[in-house]
């Protein structure tokens, strides 16, 4: 029997994850606890579970005396005597007080306990599992959609069912039941009731984690993502440098024949996404930002901040729709930027 427990123990570790040395301390807590509603004892016992035999036991450390008085803190000399004749009055004797059987609310105790260290373990293992992958991508399957007020997503990530709450929905995404989409992993926490993964489609670590998977010269460090700005579902401005002047970082994240940035405007429901060459020189950054708009001049005003020229036919597409490439622009670079433009017939040829 108890070589049967112990592989039951081995298949519990191996189909939950739980490791053998955490089964047999709830299993000890669960004996403990059913021996003291059984007698309705404080007495301090031990439950012990041997690791390689299964053998059982509550020990309880007894004080050896001619007249016993309490049966869970006390033993008779000849009681002792029976155990071992070394023992005399006054010592302490450690006495096996395992049951033959437990009683039926014993029992349910017992059940109880290994089922919450049980459920305690498996959030532990989880928890720390994901915590792990904070900040990274991750694939999700939608569930469902509710819709009561707020449109939030449930979605199945592994062994857990997550929300992904409507401020953190691309605008005017759909999400399909049963379609597979990716994530990023905002944050994990555990309030007690469990692990709670913060996913999102919005966050910039979004791109930044889809280019890193498509791009090679990226995941090698060979291109390096210097910079993001974005305004998820709309565009999206990410700036790249190579450690290699023969890798144009670019044409790298574009791929042949587009192949790798369509991928991620797949995965991105087309948003728009402009890739420039990170700088150094703020003039230079500053100008490749603005992309796709021709920039003339870029003049240093104070710091962090720079007045940006550029020619009149050129100045709604530097701005933006509703200055939103200005903006993108700005946030990328980390620079306030003023846009001012010329005539186009006063610019020198």
């Amino acid at each position: 029997m108890n070589t049967e427990f112990l592989e039951a123990l081995d298949m519990v570790e191996k189909d939950k994850g739980i490791s053998k040395d955490i089964l047999i301390e709830a299993i000890e807590s669960a004996l403990l606890s059913a021996f003291k509603k059984e007698y309705s004892t404080n007495a301090e016992c031990e439950a012990v579970v041997d690791r390689t035999t299964g053998a059982m036991g509550i020990y309880a450390k007894k004080t050896v005396v001619e007249e016993v008085g309490d049966p869970f803190t006390e033993i008779s000399l000849e009681d002792a005597k029976r155990i071992s004749a070394k023992y005399s009055l006054g010592d302490t004797c450690e006495v096996n007080m395992m049951p033959k059987t437990f009683g039926r609310i014993a029992a349910q105790t017992a059940k109880q306990v290994v089922v919450q260290r049980i459920r305690e373990a498996e959030r532990n293992i989880i928890f720390n599992e994901y915590s792990e992958k904070k900040g990274d991508l991750i694939s999700g399957l939608v569930q469902r959609v509710e819709r009561s007020g707020v449109s939030n997503v449930m979605v199945e990530i592994g062994r857990l069912e997550t929300i992904l709450l409507s401020s953190e929905q691309i605008p005017g995404e759909v999400y399909r039941p049963n379609s597979t989409m990716k994530f990023y992993i905002v944050d994990v926490k555990d309030d007690g009731k469990g692990p709670q993964i913060v996913i999102s489609r919005t966050h910039p670590g979004l791109v930044k984690r889809l280019f890193e998977a498509e791009v090679p010269e990226i995941s090698s460090g060979v291109v390096e993502i210097k910079g993001i700005s974005r305004e998820a579902g709309s565009r999206s401005k990410i700036s790249v440098w190579s450690n290699d002047p023969n890798v144009d970082p670019i044409g790298a994240c574009i791929g042949p024949k587009g192949m790798r940035v369509s991928a991620i405007l797949d995965e991105l429901n087309n948003e728009k996404i402009d890739i420039v060459n990170y700088s150094e020189v703020p003039e230079e950054y500053i100008t490749a930002a603005l992309a796709p708009a021709k920039v003339i001049q870029v003049d240093y005003v104070a710091e962090k901040s720079y007045s940006v020229t550029v020619p009149a036919s050129q100045l709604s597409l530097a701005i933006g729709k509703e200055g939103q490439n200005a903006r993108l622009a700005a946030r990328l670079t980390g620079y306030k930027i003023d846009i001012k433009s010329v005539d186009d017939t006063q610019i020198e040829e």
